[in-house]
């Protein structure tokens, strides 16, 4: 008999690309129970001593009929234990990248946790447990808008949710119909692991030949060359951000022109808002505050996009202004600024990137990102394909 959830150890799908499925909860409530009833493993430390479960606990798996997923346990809701203020507000921003939501319930209803959870609008399970701390046996008498505490009626809530998740927009959707040439202008970055094309690249070139596209790359360096030899101009014209300007000198006029992070913007986020945010750009100046937001973590380097070369172009235009970093996770939790650039977001997944967008918006902040951005500066944003 087929195993309703594989252990998935991550081949082939990046973290940004699967379901993200939160497990919340008061402390105790039987939320690491869960995530090992579902995965068929001791994932999470059980223990009746309150505040067991500290950091998120990530678990990828496979689950049928919704595809690659991830499994999130988090520290208890209302935990007043030493470290509990701290713990909350990671919990908290494990919101933000979530897709469904499951709530576990174990007495009395958290209904402070549940109007936080409902006010995020994503898909709501609600599990109750009504058995001990090791025994998932369910309880018959279940509340109202309840499921029981069991592997297979969660799974099915799991993938009934999952249908309303809507995921990625396709990379390439409106921009290419399948068999076009493509030229994809590729500085190797020198914070990539030597060998090893940054994930990006790799994502548009799979969804290229997902359309039957005839793919041609080539460095920046490499450029004039490569377009002699292809016997018709390429339809369009993929680059990094920042060599926009140079490649879109070189570039043939019929041939339209695009960066990665554009690319990521459109897939993941909201790009019509990221671009009516670069229009806040123009009203910059040496006392204005802004926050550059990257995904991922990495030790910068001279050529860095976004802790280098966008604070460069910003203060030579605009004057020294403030630039604040946020990495990772540690998004603010009070925005104060001018203006927000984040990075293409590759590792973050659709619902993290627009919860980001909306919280910028709540604080009537424009928010834009590292490509529309420099093509805004570079001057040509209405000369790329958007």
């Amino acid at each position: 008999m087929e195993k309703e959830i594989l252990d998935f150890k991550g081949e082939g799908v990046a973290k940004a690309n699967r379901v993200h499925i939160g497990i919340f909860g008061e402390t105790n409530s039987g939320k690491s129970t869960l995530l090992n009833l579902l995965s068929d493993q001791s994932v999470s430390l059980v223990s009746e001593v309150r505040g067991t479960t500290t950091d998120p606990v990530y678990k990828s798996m496979e689950i049928r009929g919704v595809g690659a997923s991830t499994l999130i346990d988090t520290a208890g809701f209302e935990d007043d234990s030493e470290l509990g203020t701290k713990r909350m507000q990671r919990t908290n921003k494990v919101l933000d990248e979530c897709d469904i939501y499951i709530y576990v319930e174990r007495g009395e209803e958290n209904k402070r946790l549940l109007s936080t959870l409902k006010a995020r609008k994503k898909p709501l399970i609600k599990v109750f447990n009504g058995s001990q701390l090791d025994d998932a046996i369910a309880n018959t008498e279940l509340p109202s808008g309840y499921i029981a505490f069991d592997k297979e009626a969660v799974l099915e809530a799991i993938r009934e949710a999952a249908k309303g998740v809507s995921g990625d927009r396709p990379l390439l959707e409106g921009l290419l119909y399948g068999g076009e040439s493509v030229l994809l202008v590729m500085p190797q970055d020198i914070q990539a692991p030597k060998g090893r094309l940054i994930l990006p690249q790799v994502q548009t070139i799979r969804a290229l030949l997902d359309l039957g596209c005839s793919i041609t790359s080539c460095k920046t360096e490499d450029m004039q060359r490569t377009l002699e030899l292809l016997k018709n101009p390429p339809a369009l014209i993929i680059t990094d951000s920042q060599v926009f300007a140079e490649v879109y000198a070189l570039k043939p006029e019929e041939s339209n022109i695009t960066s990665f992070s554009i690319l990521m913007a459109r897939s993941k986020g909201d790009i019509d808002e990221l671009v009516k945010g670069a229009a806040a750009i123009d009203s910059l100046n040496e006392n204005s505050k802004v926050l550059i937001s990257e995904a991922c973590t990495h030790a910068p380097l001279e050529e860095d996009i976004g802790r280098v070369k966008i604070p460069a172009l910003l203060r030579k235009k605009y004057g020294n202004m403030r630039i604040d970093f946020s990495r990772g996770l540690d998004f603010p939790e009070e925005l104060d600024y001018d203006l927000i650039i984040m990075c293409g977001s590759c590792m973050f997944n659709r619902a993290h990137v627009l919860s980001r967008i909306e919280k910028a918006k709540a604080a009537g902040i424009p928010v834009t990102n590292y490509g529309v951005t420099i093509s805004k500066l570079k001057g040509i944003i209405d000369k790329v394909e958007l």
